[in-house]
């Protein structure tokens, strides 16, 4: 598996969603529907990612992977 680059979540208060980067460009989202259904995966590739979802990973990015993950995002 290529080396991680960086976790980034954008979860509400009571749902998780976590995106993690890959150097290889893959892009693995960790997810809950609800209190019932978490923990759900699945890979994603960039145009799959709603503007919207994009503009809050930015903006939680890591300063220091910041420009990569908008290249992998290809953001704006």
């Amino acid at each position: 598996m290529e080396k991680e680059i960086c976790r980034i979540s954008i979860a509400t208060s009571w749902l998780a969603d976590e995106y993690t980067f890959y150097e290889d460009h893959r892009i693995k989202r960790i997810y809950d529907h609800h209190s019932l259904n978490s923990n759900n995966v699945e890979w994603l590739k960039p145009e799959q990612i709603s503007k919207q979802n994009k503009d809050k990973l930015v903006k939680n990015c890591p300063e220091e992977h910041k420009e990569e993950i908008m290249q992998i995002l290809d953001y704006p």
